[in-house]
């Protein structure tokens, strides 16, 4: 099968090179120059233009930054519908709203192209390592075929409903993840203000109830003072944006994730959209004014 991938940025390019690593022939597009060429010298051939991959492609996988860029590479000049055949099936893996994912197949289907949107968590480490949880919505046939496809990247593949359906699990996936990192900082910072260790708090209760994913996956960097971006701020405040604007669409409020995005906002207005969403705990300290110590 011979597949096109759009999008080699952070999450992009691990998993583009996962494919290869699964024996598929890839055709990859990207606006920044030295990730194609990482990935043509993993094994990939290089293409110009969107409409280029889909002219080439059965099987198109996006990994774009928001709603906007999926639209424009999809349905804009030289985008995908221009060229893609009758029947090839576009895999958008962004994570954006719902109601863009439907209006994108919508405007696929008029022209034969099935779509499915099938966004990630797991950050760049499950990126590397092929252990992503993926989301998909669409046709249970379309995800049926592809699903060995999906498989090469992830560890996690769970059909959730129709097309959207993806996205709106990722937008809950979204606010867990926001809310479990703001108590994760919550409590290590009052360890640490009340002069308790924050580390031997953290192997305390990690354990118990307390213990989740995000406590091991975020408590650490913490403590070693480590933001370079598994998942960047500035990518989890556009994140809690689609929630937020899908939530008043629906009449569903969300006062807790309200909360955490002005955190973020925060954060962001500092400088810090590119790092991290593990330094939410900067806000923390910032106000109490303390500072986890490093691990010993």
């Amino acid at each position: 099968m011979k597949i096109g991938f759009i999008g080699l940025g952070i999450m992009g390019k691990p998993m583009s090179k996962n494919l290869l690593k699964a024996g598929y022939e890839l055709i990859v597009c990207d606006v920044t120059k030295a990730a194609v060429d990482e990935v043509v010298a993993a094994g990939a051939n290089r293409a110009a233009s969107p409409r280029e991959v889909a002219a080439q492609t059965e099987v198109i996988i996006t990994m774009l930054p928001n709603s906007p860029q999926v639209r424009q590479v999809v349905l804009g000049e030289n985008g995908l519908i221009e060229a893609a055949k009758a029947g090839s099936v576009l895999i958008d893996m962004s994570s954006i709203a719902p109601l863009v994912s439907r209006e994108i197949a919508a405007s696929l289907a008029e022209k034969g192209i099935e779509m499915l949107d099938a966004p990630v968590s797991g950050g760049e480490p499950k990126a590397i390592d092929a252990t992503l949880s993926i989301m998909v919505g669409g046709k249970k046939v379309v995800y049926n075929r592809l699903h060995p496809v999906l498989k090469a990247m992830a560890a996690s593949v769970v059909l959730v409903g129709d097309i959207g359906a993806g996205n709106v699990a990722k937008l809950a996936n979204q606010i867990i993840v926001a809310l479990n990192i703001a108590a994760v900082s919550e409590a290590l910072v009052l360890a640490a203000k009340a002069g308790v260790e924050p580390e031997l708090v953290y192997q305390a209760i990690r354990g118990g109830l307390a213990g989740s994913t995000v406590l091991d996956a975020k408590a650490p960097l913490m403590l070693e003072r480590k933001f370079n971006p598994g998942f960047r701020i500035g990518l989890h405040i556009k994140d809690l944006t689609n929630v937020l604007e899908t939530s008043h669409e629906l009449g569903v409020p969300l006062p807790l994730t309200a909360a955490v995005m002005e955190m973020l906002q925060a954060l962001k207005a500092d400088g810090l959209a590119g790092a991290d969403h593990g330094a939410l705990v900067q806000y923390y300290e910032k106000l109490a004014k303390v500072t986890l110590a490093p691990l010993a």
